[in-house]
């Protein structure tokens, strides 16, 4: 941003006359964002309401004084920016990305469009040469956005399993007799469970963000600045094994009510601070590795001096063609996207789970309600849990079949790969097989089967997720075939369809897959009532 008149070159020293057309092409710019963008930043505010995310309104700020830092250290001007193209260019392809997921109804799209938006702004602002400076402070807004929901349920697998296996680690190491299973951590007396709340998500994003901030104002060599960047994501998941084996020992020791006093003193802001406190240890340490090191409060750069002034130039920008431009193409993205010819929609016509046959031939069932925070985590819109056996039967058939309305607009299902370790099973086996249904209207499909393991107890598990008259075994391709559907046929429902059964002590695998099969093949037939094409 430049100004007309600057009798004064010092950051935010200089007196900034008001430049009102300039001003008002901004504020029309800022104004003309707000609709295609608005589900997007609806989103974000239900996602900063949760605990992994509740960092999400300060990083703006953060990102607001990475700019204005930079701001300081770079002269103003009165030579007109150069080369403002690239950043219409980046702003209409930002508004084509939003225009799509407003389409699909997807705010994680819109959320990520905005961001590149607001660097196709910045580049149009103060063009090329100085506007690819600023991209840091742009890219920085990446933290405040929520993960996207396959990638979460991921990433939270992945992080419980570390937290588990080293939070056992450090139980066994004050000699406690502790054992594994799944995610669930055996003391004999008690049992831990490692739930979602205990992966370490909610410090790892904000630790991140903070790392990041961190490197970029620490006064050092590069490499001191990855170290301090890399240092994050294996720190916050070592502190929250640290607290996930402390609670361990002092279960085994005290019993479970001072533990549970302990859990929620010792999560959230003390983890926060805890790695905080060891990113500035590890800078410490770097500057004593350097020739000439520096006091910590001279290595890292935190001077405000300046800034209300340096942020008032907003008031003095200059209005310019290109700025024109980017007012026109978000109006018009803005105004028209939603004019665009929608695609064929109807409502699927089904019967609730609820009335799913509990008598097939010769198998007869009975239901069970899953717990109020399995329903919770598992968000679906309608399910069925019910058992079915037959008289001579070895063992029952567990049928689940869990039923969304729409999987873009903050639901969607969710790999059972998520829910088994949370019970203690641990996946033995995990493979994609053909599922041969020939001479019913299912004909042949490819299904997940897997073998779980708890203890001595083993089960055969099938699943697929299935919906709009497809099904598909990789979660990732349900996924894809969720978006493109959203766009061709106006329809994101679906279902997550599983079958279980034990293998039951004498039995072999093959004994529990052909009872699996047996009753799949009598009960697919109702499905569609139910899951409809």
């Amino acid at each position: 941003m430049t100004h007309s008149t600057s009798p004064e070159r010092s950051a935010g020293a200089a007196t900034l006359a008001v430049n009102v057309p300039g001003l008002l092409l901004f504020l029309a710019l800022l104004a003309a964002s707000l609709p295609v963008f608005w589900i997007g930043f609806a989103s974000l505010a239900a996602a900063w309401s949760t605990a992994e995310y509740s960092h999400g309104p300060l990083i703006p700020l953060i990102s607001l004084y990475l700019f204005l830092r930079e701001q300081r250290r770079m002269p103003v001007s009165d030579a007109a920016p150069r080369r403002r193209w690239p950043g219409l260019v980046v702003i209409a392809a930002a508004l084509f990305v939003a225009v799509v997921g407003n389409m699909m109804r997807v705010p994680d799209i819109v959320t990520y469009a905005f961001i590149f938006w607001v660097s196709g702004v910045v580049l149009t602002i103060f063009g090329w040469d100085r506007g690819r400076r600023h991209q840091l402070p742009v890219f920085h807004l990446v933290f405040m956005l929520p993960l996207p929901q396959m990638l979460y349920w991921k990433l939270t697998i992945f992080l419980q399993w570390v937290s588990s296996a080293l939070g056992v680690w450090f139980v066994s190491l004050a000699g406690v007799a502790v054992f594994l299973e799944g995610n669930v951590i055996d003391l004999g007396v008690y049992k831990l469970q490692v739930a979602e709340a205990c992966s370490g998500l909610r410090y790892l994003f904000p630790i991140l963000s903070f790392s990041y901030l961190f490197a970029i104002l620490y006064r050092g060599p590069l490499w001191h600045k990855l170290v301090l960047l890399l240092s994050a994501a294996p720190l916050t998941v070592l502190m929250n094994s640290v607290r996930i084996g402390i609670i361990g020992i002092l279960v085994d020791r005290y019993g479970i009510e001072q533990a549970e006093g302990f859990l929620h003193f010792f999560e959230g802001w003390v983890i926060f601070l805890l790695c905080v406190a060891i990113l500035f240890a590890m800078a410490m340490i770097l500057q004593r590795l350097t020739p000439k090191p520096m006091p910590l409060s001279e290595a890292i750069d935190l001077d405000f001096q300046g800034f209300g002034g340096i942020f008032a130039r907003i008031l003095a920008i200059r209005p310019a063609v290109a700025l024109a431009l980017a007012v026109a193409l978000t109006g018009a993205a803005s105004l028209g996207w939603h004019t665009l010819p929608a695609p064929p929609s109807e409502a699927p016509d089904r019967d609730p789970l609820l009335l799913y046959p509990r008598q097939i031939g010769a198998w007869q069932s009975y239901t069970i309600d899953l717990e109020p925070e399995v329903e919770k985590v598992l968000g679906a819109d309608d399910y069925v849990n019910a058992f079915y056996q037959t008289p001579d039967a070895a063992s029952v058939v567990s049928f689940f079949v869990a039923w969304y309305d729409k999987q873009t607009e903050g639901q969607g299902i969710h790999s059972p790969e998520v829910c088994l370790p949370t019970g203690g099973w641990e996946v033995f086996s995990l493979t994609e097989v053909p599922v041969d249904m020939t001479g019913t209207e299912y004909g042949r499909f490819t299904a997940n089967r897997a073998v779980i393991q708890k203890g001595l107890q083993k089960q055969l598990v099938y699943y697929w997720f299935e919906g709009r008259g497809k099904r598909v075994a990789n979660d990732f391709r349900a996924k894809l075939s969720v978006l493109r559907d959203s766009l061709v046929i106006g329809r994101t429902d679906g279902a997550l369809v599983r079958y279980v059964s034990p293998i039951e002590p004498g039995e072999t695998e093959a004994d529990a897959e052909a009872r699996i099969m047996g009753f799949m093949r009598q009960s697919l037939g109702a499905l569609p009532r139910f899951v409809p094409f």
